[in-house]
C-alpha cells in the first residue's frame, strides 16, 4: 500500500497555491445557517452547526461518490488506508470517476491523498498521478485535465459555521477561463450540494429550496 506520511500533503497545497502559474480559487465562504434561513424550509427547525459541518467533511473525504454524487460517477469512489498519523490527524488515500471541468459529460479518473487535520478542521487533498491501492493493483490518474489540489475547511464559530473551500490546478500557465467557471460557480444562492444531502440523509431532516 501506498502512505502519504512520506509526503507533507499540506505543504504539497501550499506550494501549488503559492506558484504564480498555476491557476487558484477560492470559494466566497458560506454561513450555512444564513443561507439556511433565507434560501430553504425545514421540516422542523435547524441550526447547523460547525460540529456538523466538520462530521460532513469527514464523511465526504472518505466517501465522496455519497455526497458530490453530481461529480462523482455512481459507484467509482473508494478509499483505503486510514490511519492516525503524528499530531493526531489522520490520512487516507481515494479514487473516483470524476466529471471533467470543461467537459462535465466525460469523467475521467481522479486520484487523491487526504489530510485530515482535526484540530484546525481542515481537509487537504492533494491531486496524484498514481497511487496503489490495498490489493497492491497501481491506478494511473487520467490526463485528459490538469492535476489539482484542494482544500476543505470549517470556520465560524458552533453557532455560525462558514464552509471555506479552495482548488489549485497544476496548470503551465494562469488558466482564466478557468478561473471564470469557478467564480461563476461561487455566485451559487444555494448551499453547497454536500450539505443539501448531509442535512437530508445524516441528520434526517426535510429541506426544500424556497420558492421565492
Amino acid at each position: 500500500m501506498t502512505y502519504a506520511g512520506e509526503s507533507d500533503v499540506v505543504g504539497e497545497f501550499e506550494g501549488a497555491w503559492a506558484e504564480p502559474k498555476h491557476t487558484r480559487s477560492a470559494q466566497p465562504q458560506i454561513d450555512i445557517n444564513r443561507v439556511l434561513r433565507e434560501r430553504y424550509e425545514t421540516s422542523e427547525p435547524l441550526t447547523f452547526t460547525r460540529t456538523m459541518l466538520w462530521d460532513l467533511e469527514q464523511r465526504k473525504a472518505a466517501a465522496p461518490g455519497i455526497y458530490i454524487p453530481y461529480v462523482v460517477r455512481e459507484g467509482s469512489d473508494r478509499s483505503w488506508g486510514r490511519r492516525t498519523v503524528n499530531g493526531g490527524a489522520e490520512r487516507l488515500e481515494r479514487c473516483s470517476q470524476q466529471r471533467l471541468w470543461r467537459r462535465p459529460d466525460t469523467y475521467g479518473l481522479v486520484l487523491e491523498r487526504a489530510h485530515l487535520n482535526h484540530e484546525q478542521q481542515k481537509v487537504t487533498f492533494t491531486g496524484e498521478t498514481e497511487l496503489t491501492v490495498d490489493s497492491g493493483h497501481a491506478l494511473h490518474a487520467s490526463t485528459e485535465q490538469p492535476r489539482f489540489h484542494v482544500e476543505h475547511a470549517v470556520g465560524g464559530s458552533e453557532e455560525t459555521p462558514l464552509n471555506l473551500w479552495r482548488i489549485v490546478h497544476l496548470t503551465d500557465h494562469e488558466d482564466h477561463d478557468l478561473i471564470e467557471q469557478f467564480a461563476s460557480m461561487g455566485q451559487s444562492p444555494w448551499l453547497p450540494e454536500f450539505v443539501e444531502i448531509y442535512i437530508r440523509h445524516d441528520l434526517h431532516v426535510g429541506l426544500t429550496r424556497a420558492t421565492t
